[in-house]
């Protein structure tokens, strides 16, 4: 299991301060996969620059093919030009995989869904992220955090962190998700202006 496993398994599990919307999700687990070719050496950071070292072959699918994205010329992906890119539709990916290995039993809904599923089925990708949930693992903590995950949390990076490269990526997710939720208000307002307009005829 991966971090961004862990991550998906806790947005259907854990209660959260708001929606998870789907485009928030993909962002963040483009974030989960780079700290875990972080963890496994397969890329380093240079100030936000993402830096690629030797392809590591971690025996998960969607991280492998996570780090075969990776850009390897200079000067390198930024971190934030690499969740946008690597995060468009990561969250449909990820959920399609958990169902059809079907190591998401149990899980109470797909992301962006609010209908609950039946199924009560523990299953051990669950209680491997249950069990990294309850033991607080300042990484998934901070992306979850970044998520609203639980309810109540405070958007920001554990205080527990002392690796600059983890400090960076979730900073950056941060940055991503505020970035996107103005998107989303704009084109509220927008909406909202273009509706008026067409009331007034």
């Amino acid at each position: 299991m991966t971090t961004a496993r862990d991550l998906l398994i806790v947005t259907l599990d854990v209660p959260s301060s708001r929606p998870v919307e789907r485009g928030d999700l993909s962002l963040a687990l483009a974030g989960a996969e780079l700290l875990d070719l972080i963890a496994a050496e397969g890329v380093t950071l240079e100030d936000d620059r993402i830096v690629p070292g030797l392809q590591p072959v971690t025996g998960d699918r969607l991280l492998d093919e996570a780090g075969a994205a990776l850009s390897r010329r200079a000067p390198y992906e930024s971190v934030e030009d690499w969740l946008w890119r690597r995060g468009s539709g990561l969250a449909t990916a990820y959920a399609d995989d958990l169902d059809a290995s079907g190591r998401a039993a149990g899980s109470r809904r797909r992301p962006g869904r609010r209908s609950e599923r039946s199924a009560t089925e523990e299953s051990p990708a669950r209680r491997q992220a249950a069990d990294r949930w309850a033991s607080r693992e300042p990484v998934l903590v901070g992306l979850a955090g970044a998520l609203g995950i639980p309810e109540g949390a405070a958007e920001a990076a554990p205080e527990d962190l002392s690796d600059d490269a983890v400090v960076t990526v979730l900073a950056a997710v941060n940055g991503a998700l505020t970035e996107l939720e103005a998107v989303r208000q704009r084109r509220r307002i927008e909406d909202a202006a273009f509706d008026n307009v067409w009331r007034a005829f």
